[in-house]
Order: C-alpha cells, then sequence, then structure tokens
C-alpha cells in the first residue's frame, strides 16, 4: 500500500476524530453534585454550575476545591471518551503509545 495515502487516511481519521470530540461533551461533578463542569471532549470547558448553598464567603476554600474536583472528573471522563473513540477508529490495533 502506498505510504503517503496511508499517511493522508491516517491524518482524516484523526481530524474526524477531534470534531467528534469538540461536538462530545462530559460532565464532572463534586460534593454531591453541588459544582458541576461542562467540557467538551478535547477539554475545553463550556460551562460550570455552583449550587448556591455552597456559596459561602466563610469557606471559599471548600468551592475552590470542588471546583478543581468537578473540573479533574470533567477531564478524566474526556479522556476515557477520547479513548473509546480513538479505539473504536483504530479497530482494535494495539499500537502502543496511542491507547
Amino acid at each position: 500500500m502506498d505510504i503517503q495515502k496511508m499517511m493522508r487516511q491516517a491524518q482524516e481519521m484523526q481530524e474526524k476524530l477531534q470534531q467528534r470530540l469538540r461536538e462530545t461533551t462530559v460532565e464532572g461533578t463534586a460534593g454531591g453534585g453541588m459544582v458541576t463542569v461542562t467540557m467538551n471532549g478535547v477539554k475545553e470547558v463550556q460551562g460550570l454550575t455552583i449550587d448556591p448553598e455552597v456559596v459561602s464567603a466563610e469557606d471559599v476554600e471548600m468551592l475552590q476545591d470542588l471546583i478543581v474536583a468537578a473540573i479533574a472528573e470533567a477531564q478524566r471522563r474526556a479522556d476515557e471518551l477520547m479513548s473509546q473513540q480513538m479505539g473504536g477508529m483504530m479497530g482494535g490495533l494495539n499500537i502502543p503509545g496511542l491507547t
């Protein structure tokens, strides 16, 4: 098979994957849903929701921790989504460093 053709196909697959990931959203929550972060599959934050009950001038540090935890969970879910998408596109190929 022509190596140029294979490279072109691989680039097209990567572009399709990136587009799919941009169009897909994941959520991360913390504090039993008191903080929710929404991001797309390429880890761009799309939204942040904070339950008013968790907002307290006396405990800003807890709110900050909840936001960080929700972002971390959303990033983990985005990583899982990317792994699933890549696994599907690669047709079960096991290429070290890609999955």
